[in-house]
């Protein structure tokens, strides 16, 4: 059962902007979805990177700046970005879960985007 409520703005943004022409074919569908994405998020943004610890359960928070989409090969069953900590060099950069960001000073199109990411979570879609 989705955890929130069906928002038919976004619904029609989904099928007509992000999945249509996809059917039902999983990587079609992950790549409207990559491609969107890579499109409407306006690199770079400042984020918190919002993990649950493996041995403990706690969420732990931790400034990010959020660089670019992860490579697409890597975004096939869910969607990436590449993030550094403050102060990091090119050496320092690793991908992390989309779902796990949360945007601190982006723009609105990057925050629609990403809760049009996270609405599709909520609701229980898959590719």
């Amino acid at each position: 059962m989705p955890n929130v409520e069906r928002d038919e703005t976004r619904e029609s943004r989904i099928e007509t902007e992000i999945i249509a022409d996809t059917g039902n074919d999983k990587e079609e569908r992950a790549m409207g979805w990559y491609y969107y994405l890579d499109d409407t998020l306006n690199f770079p943004f400042n984020a918190k990177l919002k993990k649950k610890a493996r041995k403990t359960g706690v969420i732990e928070e931790k400034q990010v700046e959020v660089l670019a989409m992860a490579p697409d090969d890597d975004c096939l069953k869910d969607m990436y970005v590449e993030v550094v900590y403050p102060g990091g060099d090119d050496e320092d950069i690793f991908s992390a879960k989309l779902s796990e960001i949360e945007a601190i000073d982006a723009d609105e199109d990057t925050q629609e985007a990403l809760a049009d990411w996270q609405y599709w979570l909520a609701r229980g879609y898959k590719f």
